[in-house]
């Protein structure tokens, strides 16, 4: 889709970012409010004044701007109602800043319950504690369950305007969020296992189930705002109940685009790139689509050209949008470009030095750069920013992390839990603390966490891949690191790990053909010094372990095989063009691969490769005793004396040339 934007589009889409930032304002989204107002400040200027702001000229009325024709309500009826609750609404927006959420909620909808005393004497004791497991109830239909059991559902609520009903709904569902969080108390503690609840969701589903259903009978279900579908999809997707969640979400951002919060739901239930392509037929075609396809892109990992092409169109229109620039730069981290990412991330540092979004994901790429004064500054930047933001906290965790003091990071990782429960980053950060403290069920249990914030963190998976392994649960393992794979399948790691588990587990076959799809994410071609050849460059680890898997199956023509390779890597080789595809095919790369190891043309050059490493010494003691017990003595002395020269195996190796010599003078050769 590509993005041809005229005077006359701009303009709208600058009203329709400033209507969309007025609204979520209103309603109290206020990191939907925030990210649409930067969204405006970075879109590209357009001269819509004939008037120089520099002249001296004199104004009898102060000049007025151009007004927005989407502000006004569109809606007779719902602009009546707001008209009449307007002072009610001040009220109820002015106890929601404060944080007095039931107070909010009360203006509107008055508690028909009466509150509950503080000390409460049941007759039977256990029937004051409630049950830890969800109970079945067949009189009734669930409260998740979407507008498709909603026959003998009513609406509950009093007549008002979406945006009042809108602002006491969201209140009620942050009270009951609160109340969740003060229950289960701290981070990883004994209440801190997923049994406590939002008390407030059953009575604000099937509240919504009867507002909608009314509204349908009454042929208004296609006059709504996209602002309660939006809250009803969040409350449904809270109730484990996705797909009914993404039709409301869908409904929502049809109704109204430019409302960010929605999209960023409706990309929490798309698990993988098979679920965006569905999901890309039913959306509206317009400039927020393109942007969700690019943060959901960049969310799966997908730093292809296509979506690189997508940020350079979006960036054409909006040239100074941080949040463009914060996507480029996580596509380059997923990439491992981390120098690149790491540019990208201080040109955003430099330009708004006060902005923590995305702080902890630079702090990532600083660790793994082993770029401690940088992390040091802008942890300290941090701070002095806003010391109370999970941000913030990660950032000063991972600085500790990287001095070796795990107590100290942990301890900010769980501080940037307590500030909000679902960060995912805080989640998988303390998950790699508690593998380096050895500390291995409690890492497993925040992996856990992470991977029920975000099923798409592979770096959750794989570490609870890692946790299972060293508690000898290959099974468990390779689940988690199959999960992995699946989501990084160009990653070589990825694969090497599944490969590993299934060589614990005796499945050798299996083992080779992970560890085969390793060798062909991990390999890269450099091109060589004419035209038409170049260098394929291997992992001569991987190639090791696929040959010591061979032996153990006794095919050892194909061991051998991948030990020459193995020592090939020392100094790579040129190849040509036709020879350098990967192709999973076995039969097919085993001739391929013969044809390289073997291949002895004069016109061949040696250059670049590893050097000697443990590895590659490796691979040549083996083709030495290889060699050795097929009677190719010279190449066996051969091996045994660059095994020398080497100074890595040096008794093994005179061992075998003392070998070679009795074999030569006993008339073996």
């Amino acid at each position: 889709m590509a993005v041809t934007f005229t005077e006359e589009n701009i303009k709208e889409l600058r009203w329709r970012l400033e209507e969309a930032a007025i609204k979520c304002s209103e309603r109290c989204l206020y990191q939907s409010a925030k990210w649409a107002a930067e969204m405006l400040d970075s879109l590209v200027p357009i001269d819509d004044s004939d008037t120089d702001p520099d002249s001296s000229m004199e104004f009898s009325d102060p000049p007025s701007a151009p007004a927005n024709p989407f502000l006004q309500n569109q809606d007779p009826l719902e602009a009546v109602l707001e008209a009449q609750e307007a002072h009610k609404y001040l009220l109820a927006k002015s106890y929601f800043d404060t944080r007095e959420y039931d107070r909010c909620a009360a203006v509107f909808l008055p508690p028909m319950i009466p509150p509950v005393p503080l000390s409460s004497v049941s007759p039977n004791p256990k029937a004051s504690r409630p049950s830890l497991t969800p109970q079945k109830d067949k009189t009734k239909a669930s409260p998740f369950g979407g507008l498709k059991n909603s026959t003998n559902t009513r609406n509950p609520y009093p007549r008002l305007s979406q945006k009042s009903l809108f602002l006491a709904l969201y209140a009620k569902y942050l009270a009951g969020e609160k109340r969740k969080d003060e229950e289960t108390e701290m981070v990883l503690g004994p209440a801190d296992g997923g049994m406590t609840v939002n008390k407030e969701l059953p009575d604000l589903a099937r509240g919504l189930e009867g507002w909608f259903a009314e509204r349908r009978e009454n042929g208004l279900e296609d006059r709504g705002q996209g602002w309660l579908e939006y809250l009803y999809g969040v409350i449904l997707l809270k109730g484990k109940n996705e797909e009914e969640a993404k039709k409301w979400l869908i409904r929502s951002v049809h109704l109204n685009p430019f409302h960010w919060g929605a999209w960023q739901e409706l990309n929490d239930l798309l698990a993988n790139t098979e679920d965006l392509k569905q999901v890309a037929d039913v959306l509206p075609q317009n400039i927020m689509t393109l942007i969700f396809h690019c943060y959901c892109s960049q969310e799966l990992y997908q730093a292809t050209e296509d979506t690189h092409q997508t940020l350079n169109e979006l960036e054409i229109i909006f040239p100074n949008s941080a949040f463009l620039k914060t996507q480029r730069a996580l596509l380059y981290y997923h990439s491992k470009d981390f120098e690149e990412a790491s540019h990208l991330f201080s040109d955003i540092l430099i330009a708004s030095p006060h902005r923590l979004d995305s702080l902890d994901h630079y702090s990532n790429i600083l660790y793994v750069m082993g770029a401690r004064p940088q992390l040091a500054f802008i942890a300290q930047l941090a701070t002095a920013t806003d010391k109370f933001r999970p941000e913030t906290c990660c950032v000063v965790g991972n600085y500790y992390s990287l001095k070796s003091e795990h107590e100290k990071a942990v301890m900010y990782f769980r501080r940037a839990l307590t500030l909000d429960r679902n960060f995912l980053s805080a989640w998988t950060l303390m998950g790699h603390e508690y593998i380096e403290m050895k500390n291995t069920h409690a890492a497993i249990e925040s992996y856990r966490r992470a991977v029920d914030v975000n099923r798409k963190d592979y770096r959750a998976w794989y570490g609870l891949g890692q946790a299972y392994e060293v508690l000898d649960m290959s099974f468990y393992a390779l689940f988690y690191y199959q999960r992995a794979a699946a989501l990084r399948p160009y990653d070589p790691k990825m694969w090497q790990a599944v490969g590993s588990c299934y060589a614990k587990m005796g499945r050798v076959e299996q083992s080779i053909k992970a560890l085969k799809r390793a060798l062909v994410a991990g390999s890269y071609y450099e091109p060589g010094p004419d035209a038409s050849s170049g260098r394929k460059i291997l992992d001569p680890e991987t190639l090791h372990q696929i040959a010591t898997l061979y032996e153990r199956l006794g095919d050892e023509e194909e061991a051998a095989a991948y030990m020459e390779l193995t020592l090939q890597q020392e100094t790579g080789e040129i190849i040509r063009d036709n020879d350098s595809d990967s192709d999973n095919d076995n039969d097919e790369e085993s001739g391929r691969r013969r044809k390289l190891y073997g291949n002895d043309d004069d016109d061949q050059e040696a250059v670049g490769g590893t050097g000697v490493t443990a590895t590659t010494s490796k691979a040549r003691l083996w083709l030495a005793r290889w060699a050795l017990r097929h009677g190719d003595l010279a190449r066996a002395d051969q091996l045994a004396g660059e095994l020398c020269q080497d100074g890595v195996e040096v008794e093994e190796a005179k061992a075998l040339m003392r070998d070679v010599r009795s074999r030569r003078e006993g008339g073996g050769g």
